[in-house]
């Protein structure tokens, strides 16, 4: 046993208490980055707008981030990228739009660049001068979506929601005609042409007009429309008269038309009606022909001046029109003739018959009564319509002295026979008759030198006179005979006169050229309507 001080107490291990765990201040900053970065993210997905494709055909104009897509002057989203389209013939312009704009998106909806243009009449975008190009759209009606377009490369000349209508035209050719181009009623400007395109059997160009609202309820399924792009100038009994529709006709096209108003109830417009474009206000206001007879003509004289779409006359009636003119060679004869082709319309004739119009308007069963008519003498001749252009016609008349003839029925088509035109007709016989005193002439000259040592001085005297008299008379004849051809000559296309007026002509073409030439300038340049022409295109 050991004695001495007791040991310390080794005090009892006791487990200590959990301490709390404190946050460090260092990630209270990137928390709350963090936090508003999810809530901006949440609420660009709930403000995100649909994506579309765009094609365009050149990214003239174009910023990725920068060009603005607007509605009614609205802005509605905006140009993200820019790329090439895979086939390289243009490129593809991904279109970021606000919220609320996918109803914007359907079928027919359309969208082009807005820039500064000139085309036609219209001058459009200048404001883009200043404030940069944007792409514009305008929403279509149908309702069936859509998320793939091809841009426009010329804005419309209408948009969908415009008041008005759209008709469609067929014309020959497109003429002076260029989207924008004016359409006029009664000379006031009521519509726009706003497209046209090729048939598909490239026979006809189709032109797509818009008339604007109240206009088009002038537009009725009798309307009839015309080319207004140029000068009609006619000489008649009134002088010389000069229309035309307006001067931005002149340089740029246009077309007019005309509704006849004592329709007691006008029909209504088929929506697939197409309308007969017509050259000129006179062939739109003809009287259309259901029924046509085509006859043949042979001619064994000139025809210049003749041309198709000439007058067949009848007493001065127009009962039809050439057809074609063609040459042909009988080989048999070694002869060329001038075969004309013309149509006869028979509803002309048997408008006003007595008794009534025969069945279905014809002129007789099979073609008798025309049978008939020129066994009576009924002759087609070429005619002069003016002594200022030369143009010839074809007149119908009786000629009772002329030698007889008949009509082939079973030929197809008919020949009408021919009489030689009154000019022709006095210049052969001026000619037969000159040649007729230049044998007599001759004759009496071979008596006189016969007899010119058998008779008494006074008998030759005698005949010296009548010679001398008779080689006046054929000089007279003969200046007759160069009088008339030189006439005929004047009246000719290839005269001085015509040359006058083909001069006349080529000054207006000159003027409609410096007026296009000026349209084209101010297209490509469009900013020398502010600052007016730059030195360098001088």
């Amino acid at each position: 046993m050991v004695n001495g001080p007791p040991p310390e107490r080794i005090p009892e291990a006791l487990p200590a208490p959990k301490a709390g765990r404190s946050f460090p201040l260092v990630w209270v900053v990137p928390a709350v980055a963090l936090a508003i970065g999810a809530w901006l993210a949440v609420s660009s997905w709930l403000d995100h707008g649909p994506v579309v494709e765009i094609h365009f055909g050149t990214a003239e104009g174009l910023q990725a981030g920068k060009t603005r897509i607007k509605y009614k002057d609205v802005d509605v989203g905006h140009i993200g990228a820019i790329s090439l389209a895979a086939d390289l013939t243009g490129v593809v312009a991904t279109a970021h739009l606000s919220k609320g704009a996918e109803k914007l998106l359907v079928e027919d909806t359309r969208f082009w660049v807005v820039r500064p243009r000139i085309s036609g009449s219209t001058v459009s975008g200048l404001q883009t001068l200043l404030s940069g190009t944007y792409v514009a759209v305008d929403v279509g009606k149908s309702t069936q979506r859509r998320r793939l377009f091809i841009g426009l490369e010329q804005p419309p000349a209408f948009t969908t929601d415009a008041p008005g209508r759209q008709l469609a035209l067929r014309s020959e050719d497109i003429g002076s005609l260029d989207i924008g181009s004016p359409v006029y009623y009664r000379r006031l400007q009521v519509g726009q042409v706003a497209a046209y395109a090729l048939e598909g059997d490239g026979k006809a160009v189709k032109v797509t007009v818009f008339v604007n609202a109240p206009y088009d309820r002038f537009v009725t399924a009798a309307s009839r429309f015309w080319h207004a792009s140029g000068v009609d100038l006619a000489l008649d009994a009134e002088g010389v008269r000069v229309k035309t529709e307006s001067l931005v006709s002149l340089a740029v096209g246009g077309i007019a038309f005309d509704t006849p108003l004592d329709e007691a109830e006008p029909a209504s417009i088929p929506p697939d009606m197409v309308f007969e474009l017509h050259r000129s206000q006179a062939r739109a206001n003809k009287n259309p022909d259901r029924l046509a007879d085509s006859y043949v003509l042979v001619f064994n004289q000139s025809v210049r001046g003749l041309q198709p779409g000439a007058p067949v006359d009848f007493r001065g009636i127009v009962v039809g029109e050439v057809a074609a003119i063609h040459t042909q060679y009988d080989p048999q004869n070694e002869r060329i003739s001038i075969p004309v082709e013309i149509r006869v319309y028979p509803e002309r004739f048997t408008s006003r018959l007595r008794g009534g119009a025969p069945k279905a308007g014809r002129l007789g069963k099979d073609g008798k009564f025309v049978a008939r008519l020129v066994e009576r003498g009924l002759r087609a001749q070429l005619r002069t319509a003016s002594l200022l252009t030369g143009q010839l016609y074809v007149a119908l008349d009786f000629f009772p002295d002329a030698p007889r003839a008949s009509l082939d029925l079973a030929q197809s088509p008919p020949e009408l026979p021919t009489t030689a035109s009154a000019l022709e007709d006095l210049h052969t016989t001026l000619v037969g008759m000159a040649g007729n005193f230049n044998r007599t002439l001759q004759t009496l000259d071979a008596l006189v030198k016969r007899l010119d040592t058998e008779l008494a001085p006074e008998a030759r005297a005698t005949l010296a006179e009548m010679r001398k008299a008779l080689a006046e008379t054929t000089k007279t004849m003969g200046d007759a005979s160069r009088t008339f051809a030189s006439a005929e000559k004047s009246l000719a296309p290839d005269s001085a006169l015509f040359g006058e007026l083909q001069d006349a002509a080529r000054e207006f073409a000159r003027t409609a050229q410096s007026l296009r030439t000026l349209a084209d300038y101010l297209e490509r340049n469009p900013q020398a309507l502010l600052r007016g022409k730059s030195a360098d295109a001088q």
